[in-house]
């Protein structure tokens, strides 16, 4: 496994970049970055399953494993949805934690993601984007 890490200043609340980051509109804005047309199914309660897909309706699953709101979301990616279809996939633990700390700027927002090889550069080209884009939504929204 792989263990990324990506992080941003925000000149804005943590409340407000957790807003960003979950609220159905902007999270389709910002995840234009990886592909447009994404967007999620779920919840984030704690133990529940999240769908993310495609413009296509492919994407992948998660389970949710940690919740603190407007400070911490961790995600444990389980598999592969295809045509509706979802298919386990041992890919070893694969998560994506989403970090908010609040700073005298506003909020440090970072990104740790354990992945495989596979996925690797692909997070690597998207993800500055995707937290640029973020950044943006947060400091230019009332």
């Amino acid at each position: 496994m792989e263990k990324l890490h990506f992080e941003i200043e925000i000149n804005a609340e943590p409340a407000k970049v957790w807003s960003v980051l979950w609220d159905d509109i902007s999270y389709r804005q910002w995840t234009t970055a990886f592909k447009e047309g994404s967007f999620y199914q779920g919840t984030l309660e704690e133990g529940s399953t999240m769908k993310f897909f495609d413009s296509h309706n492919n994407g992948i699953y998660s389970r949710v494993e940690k919740n603190i709101p407007h400070k911490l979301l961790k995600l444990l990616h389980l598999g592969e949805i295809f045509e509706g279809i979802e298919t386990p996939r041992d890919w070893g633990e694969p998560t994506e934690a989403y970090i908010l700390e609040e700073n005298e700027e506003g909020t440090g927002l970072m990104v740790e993601i354990q992945t495989s090889e596979e996925f690797k550069s692909f997070y690597e080209e998207k993800f500055p984007n995707a937290l640029m884009i973020i950044k943006n939504l947060s400091e230019n929204q009332l």
